[in-house]
């Protein structure tokens, strides 16, 4: 067994030895000061760092039926920065003093991700042409905690069927005592191939070989409002140029609106995120919320301003020790004296009802419901890897949930309804699935799906559905 596996689990004990001793009597203060907080494992993040994410500091008076609660809810806060595989806690108490410890094991950091990835906006959507060309490659370097602060760079090279430029910083915090932080993106995008229609909530694409039928550059900048792991504001900024090939402009005279070719516009963001879920990649409680209002400014007559409203609210119930409930309910209004055909994006990209994973119901407004029923199969804490010297890489954890789910969304659309067939009417779509989480966060789902018009079908994704 490694050193440091070893000391992790002899600190494991201990914490629970001390629990014991506490339960025992040995803590009887009705309250108690905090007289100190320390951190062992954290060779790279700073202690700074993982102070600011504490609700307590050195000073401040616990009540002593609090005491476990309050310490586990810390635990899970760190545990949801992603920084690290485990967090524990100790604490000894005497004489009115607390003394907390929390020590944990950190993940690895520098992560170089081959990009291997289909042109299409899911894998069922690219089987359905099976084209060799339409893959994308290239490489993703992110560097997470920069600096030992929590910070993280991102570079995204891409090559193939579409290619992408992507740099981002993050900056957690560039004022402790105002807890702001600083996001920075730039960002180009360029593609053989658009979206240059919908035909019966099908996309239909332009394929150009000699030019780029579209084009796309951003430049953003936010400024966050960060009061902890889990409630944030954020402020954004940002500038964005597209254009489309004459070949587009011809298919499509209201891509851009008014015969255009390109446009600049401004884009204002204010939005808000409330994350109280008990684990952020695969959560069996809490509950999520998040809202943004944006206004998107267009220069040189290249357009109308839309101003759009997002809301989502999710909430979820551990039933028992094998059984998970969540529900969810999300939104869009999105609002302007003209819509191009670019920005009538509804259901079928960054949201939908799971059933129509190949089809894209665009629209100026939606509204979705989904909820989903869970029984645990397997959780196995994890596994060694004893070939594997590295504890950032060596232990495996695997999860294996059974779920059984129902949909239902509602777009309206008054511009391009003629060819969109699903919109002004409900959406309904459910399903079996099989969800399996497992190294660094990773969350693999396998689901058949039925929805109201008959289709059914296997579809593989990734991520938490909501």
């Amino acid at each position: 067994m490694p050193l440091f596996r070893l000391r992790f689990v002899l600190l494991l004990f201990t914490g629970l030895a001390v629990s014991l001793a506490t339960q025992a009597g040995t803590c009887d203060n009705s309250y108690f000061i905090v007289s100190e907080v320390d951190f062992e494992g954290n060779e790279t993040t700073r202690e700074k760092v993982l102070l600011l994410e504490l609700d307590f500091i050195p000073g401040d008076t616990i009540v002593s039926e609090q005491v476990e609660a309050r310490l586990e809810e810390n635990r899970r806060r760190l545990l949801n920065l992603r920084l690290f595989h485990e967090v524990g806690f100790r604490y000894d108490c005497e004489g009115g003093q607390l003394a907390v410890v929390f020590f944990m094991q950190e993940r690895w950091y520098l992560y170089p991700v081959l990009i291997f990835d289909f042109a299409d906006r899911n894998f069922n959507a690219w089987l359905e042409k099976k084209d060799l060309k339409r893959l994308d490659y290239g490489i993703t370097l992110t560097r997470r905690n920069f600096r030992g602060r929590n910070e993280d760079v991102r570079l995204r090279l891409q090559h193939g069927f579409n290619r992408r430029l992507e740099l981002s910083y993050r900056v957690p915090y560039i004022s402790h005592r105002l807890k702001l932080g600083l996001d920075l993106g730039l960002a180009h995008y360029r593609s053989r191939t658009i979206n240059i229609a919908n035909a019966y909530n099908r996309q239909r694409f332009l394929l150009q070989e000699d030019v780029y039928p579209i084009q796309r550059s951003a430049l953003s900048v936010g400024l966050v409002h960060r009061q902890s792991v889990q409630r944030q504001e954020t402020f954004r900024f940002s500038l964005h140029q597209e254009q489309i090939s004459d070949s587009a402009l011809s298919r499509n005279p209201d891509y851009f609106r008014n015969q255009l070719r390109e446009r600049q516009y401004a884009r204002f963001e204010l939005a808000k995120v409330v994350n109280l879920r008990n684990n952020f990649s695969y959560p069996s409680s809490g509950r999520y919320f998040d809202a943004s209002v944006t206004q998107a400014v267009f220069f040189q007559n290249s357009g109308a301003p839309v101003t759009t409203v997002r809301a989502k609210f999710a909430e979820y119930f551990q039933l028992s020790d094998k059984y998970f409930y969540a529900a969810a309910a999300e939104g869009q209004m999105r609002l302007s004296e003209h819509y191009a055909f670019a920005d009538n994006v509804a259901l079928g990209f960054r949201s939908l009802v799971r059933g129509y994973e190949l089809f894209v119901v665009g629209g100026q407004h939606y509204g979705l419901l989904k909820q989903g029923l869970s029984r645990e199969l397997v959780n196995i804490s994890g596994f060694r890897i004893k070939q594997l010297k590295s504890a950032k890489f060596n232990r495996i954890p695997l999860a294996v949930y059974l779920n059984a789910f129902a949909d239902a969304g509602y777009v309206n659309d008054d511009i391009y309804y003629e060819s969109n067939q699903f919109t002004n009417k409900f959406l309904l779509g459910g399903g079996l699935g099989l969800h399996v989480v497992t190294f660094y966060d990773m969350v693999l789902r396998m689901e058949y799906t039925l929805n109201r018009e008959g289709n059914k079908g296997l579809y593989v994704t990734t991520g938490f559905p909501f």
